[in-house]
């Protein structure tokens, strides 16, 4: 009984300590360190803005092109698309400046304090030095290329295999909203979606 009574409070007094350790405020040289990490991340933090803005206005536009597909008249597709590409583009245009500054704004008070409390002094260093070296900065240019590069042999690898599983679930979709099925092209075998819809 005694080993347990002593190690609990072995266990509660490394835990204090722990705590004020955690608690304890750093250093002028570390919340110095911390602000240059985060202002090097501005550049990745505008992208994260972009992406905010750009996300529900290209799942909009894929929303749009598969009911202009659909539903609108072939000849008058090519102007209301371009007419709700404007407007889409016009939208991302202005809420991108808007998420940019709000998360320039917010961005140290909620990055920063994540950064300090998880870093050292001496690792902030590093990272800052990582940062703002020739070789990150040349791999951060060539890092878009890599990934497109990727996406594109992804693509054409995967894609084969995809777009029957695409197409059936895009057909169990329309089917479950009540939307015709799509025609499969003549002399194409009926789609398994259609069957189900007549049941």
């Amino acid at each position: 009984m005694k080993k347990l009574i002593a190690l609990a409070l072995l266990t509660g007094t490394a835990l204090a300590q722990a705590q004020t350790a955690a608690s304890a405020p750093s250093s002028p040289a570390k919340k110095e360190l911390v602000a240059k990490i985060v202002a090097l991340q501005q550049p990745a933090i505008d992208n994260l803005a972009r992406g905010i803005a750009e996300r529900p206005a290209a799942q909009m536009m894929q929303a749009a092109g598969n009911v202009l597909q659909t539903k609108v008249p072939p000849e008058k597709r090519e102007a209301i698309g371009k007419a709700i590409e404007a407007d889409v583009k016009k939208y991302v245009d202005e809420s991108t400046p808007i998420l940019k500054e709000r998360a320039a704004k917010i961005g140290p008070a909620t990055v920063g304090p994540i950064i300090e409390e998880r870093f050292s002094e001496d690792e902030l260093k590093q990272l800052a030095a990582w940062l703002e070296s020739p070789v990150n900065k040349k791999y951060q240019q060539v890092a878009p290329e890599m990934q497109q590069a990727l996406v594109q042999k992804l693509v054409a690898e995967a894609g084969p295999l995809l777009d029957p599983k695409l197409k059936a679930l895009e057909q169990k979709v329309r089917v479950a909203l009540g939307v015709p099925p799509v025609q499969p092209a003549s002399g194409a075998a009926p789609a398994p979606a259609k069957k189900a819809a007549s049941k």
